[in-house]
């Protein structure tokens, strides 16, 4: 399938409901999306119509329906879904989050001497993260690699939370639950 330019608004709304219908492997309420993005319930339902045109979301009619993600929407997105992907843990102010599974990290800046930050997108909304919240990444499944850092910024169309770092650690020990 060829690339699809989304608009920001457009791929703002494919995200929050690939992010809600992941945690509920069900249809999504247009007010449900609405409350995600903080948009009028109407314009969801407009931006709906262009988002089934291009394929990428499918409507479920009567009062159990909603809509779903096309696997089209997911490639637009660029989200690799796996059956059986890894569990990296992610603690949100000394709290586990259940409901965001970590899909890359990205260093972005690790040359600087003293800034360094890291790139971590998410499967799953990253709305209830803020500035200056304290963020523990890890350990990743492979390398064990465990991140600590400050929450500096978040991008709500990609689930991105970017940190500064302040610690790394490899090869880190499983976290005591």
């Amino acid at each position: 399938m060829p690339s699809i330019e989304l608009t920001p608004s457009q791929k703002s709304i494919l995200s929050a409901l690939t992010n809600l219908y992941g945690q509920a492997e069900d249809t999504v309420k247009g007010e449900h999306i609405a409350e995600e993005v903080n948009r009028n319930p109407g314009t969801i339902r407009n931006q709906m119509q262009s988002l089934k045109a291009l394929q990428l979301v499918e409507g479920v009619p009567g009062p159990k329906g909603g809509y779903k993600p096309t696997a089209n929407a997911y490639e637009a997105l660029d989200i690799d879904r796996m059956d059986e992907a890894a569990a990296v843990p992610l603690v949100h102010n000394d709290e586990v989050v259940d409901n965001a599974n970590v899909e890359t990290i990205d260093l972005s800046s690790v040359h600087h001497p003293e800034l360094c930050r890291a790139e971590i997108h998410l499967q799953g909304s990253v709305r209830d993260f803020h500035e200056g919240d304290e963020i523990i990444v890890g350990p990743t499944p492979l390398s064990k690699l465990r991140i600590t850092g400050t929450l500096d910024a978040r991008d709500d169309s990609n689930n991105i939370l970017i940190l500064q770092i302040d610690d790394m650690l490899a090869p880190a020990e499983e976290p005591a639950h």
